[in-house]
């Protein structure tokens, strides 16, 4: 039977999830732009101030790998509290009177190193509260949508804030979402055992963990369907802004383009997650990733304004096949190394998007905003079909070498041991 979104919002402790991700996401969204600020006015630096959104994607490849363990070594609940009461601990080292600049951007780089940790366990979480079938996919379907929503509501009500308080009293606004994250999921969700880990150091068992994970190729692919696209989609927001001034529409164009995708990205999850059946969001999967960023390909066509943005919508409704990616994901992934798998998925996502920003800048520089969006079109939808092959490939496993018991609910989960 097909799930809807209201039937996961019927979830209590899913509902507690939702919420704390809301805050925790507006602490991160307000602590980045105060803290820009924050920098800038302090040193009146804008290399140092561009550092601290830079410092938000460069520590996630280290905390993702070689903290990774944590997510299935300890309970997800004491992990996920104990991530946001970190922090919080950190933001509120930010307003300390008389903070260096160096120990702002450390204390960034802590944030970082943390996130990656708390969403991996929060995904491998959902899992045990919605179940390994379609209440998973609709979940993380919804978180997802938060995050874009964000993008387009978070950092105008961030510089909105700042014209009413000071940068350090933005922050310490952002200590309270943070607190309140903890609470909702300490007082919100119900405790589980460890999924695993050896017990033995830490990092040795991230890195094993991070083995066991790519040792199955399945699964190699499906984090490769995650991580590569995206890296190629971020490029137009990258360049947004020299775009919008060979187009000559200012800021105002400016904030269209970069709201474009984001919004197609939500309208194609709302449709995908609500309109189709599981299989049907299965079927569709690869087709889509294979032809999201062929809408790109439009820019070297010199389009105006309009047609930018329509180039962009389209583009980011494709990624709905997200949402059959998950299930294929998280049937693949043994129960035992969820969080790790979850935190490594969430560690590259964010890098390779790093990547892909950066490298769209260097490719600009040369070629121009617009054939560098071209060409990105074109390089990505290469990489999207070959991966979209091997992802076929790979699919025709026989019951007996599936590894974790997709569809069960939890309530039929067996207990495990902690």
């Amino acid at each position: 039977m097909q799930q809807r979104y209201t039937q996961v919002f019927a979830v209590p402790e899913f509902r507690a999830v939702f919420a704390a991700h809301a805050l925790s996401l507006l602490g991160v969204i307000v602590s980045e732009i105060a803290l820009s600020v924050l920098v800038y006015d302090l040193t009146a630096s804008p290399l140092l101030s561009a550092l601290t959104f830079a410092l938000g994607f460069l520590p996630y490849v280290v905390g993702g790998t070689l903290l990774a363990g944590l997510a299935d070594r300890f309970p997800a609940r004491r992990v996920l509290v104990v991530c946001d009461l970190v922090c919080a601990a950190c933001v509120a080292g930010m307003v300390a009177p008389g903070a260096h600049i160096g120990v702002l951007l450390a204390l960034r780089c802590a944030l970082a190193l943390v996130s990656p940790v708390f969403q991996g366990t929060r995904m491998a979480t959902l899992a045990d509260i919605l179940g390994d079938g379609d209440l998973f996919v609709l979940g993380r379907s919804l978180l997802r949508i938060v995050s874009q929503s964000a993008l387009l509501v978070g950092y105008g009500l961030g510089g909105l804030l700042l014209t009413v308080v000071s940068p350090r009293h933005a922050l310490l606004i952002t200590v309270a979402t943070f607190l309140a994250s903890a609470a909702l999921l300490r007082l919100g969700t119900r405790p589980r055992p460890a999924r695993g880990g050896s017990g033995g150091a830490l990092v040795g068992d991230s890195l094993r963990g991070a083995r066991q994970v790519l040792a199955d190729r399945r699964t190699r692919v499906l984090l490769l369907l995650f991580w590569v696209p995206p890296m190629f989609a971020v490029v137009p927001e990258a360049l947004a802004a020299p775009y919008a001034a060979a187009l000559g529409t200012g800021s105002t164009g400016l904030g269209l383009l970069m709201c474009a995708l984001p919004v197609g990205t939500v309208a194609g999850e709302l449709y995908a997650g609500s309109r189709l059946s599981p299989t049907a969001r299965e079927r569709v999967a690869l087709p889509l990733v294979s032809l999201a960023l062929l809408p790109y390909l439009g820019y070297a066509l010199h389009p105006g304004l309009p047609l930018s943005l329509l180039l962009l919508l389209v583009s980011g409704a494709g990624s709905a096949y997200t949402l059959g990616l998950d299930q294929w994901f998280v049937a693949a992934v043994p129960e035992e190394l969820r969080g790790r798998a979850m935190t490594l998925l969430t560690a590259g996502l964010m890098t390779l998007q790093g990547v892909g920003m950066a490298l769209a800048g260097v490719a600009a520089e040369f070629a121009g905003a617009r054939v560098t969006v071209a060409g990105a079109g074109v390089l990505g939808t290469v990489c999207c079909v070959l991966l979209a092959g091997a992802a076929r490939r790979t699919s025709a496993r026989t019951p007996g070498e599936r590894r974790t018991t997709a569809g069960r609910a939890p309530g039929d989960r067996k207990a495990r041991r902690g």
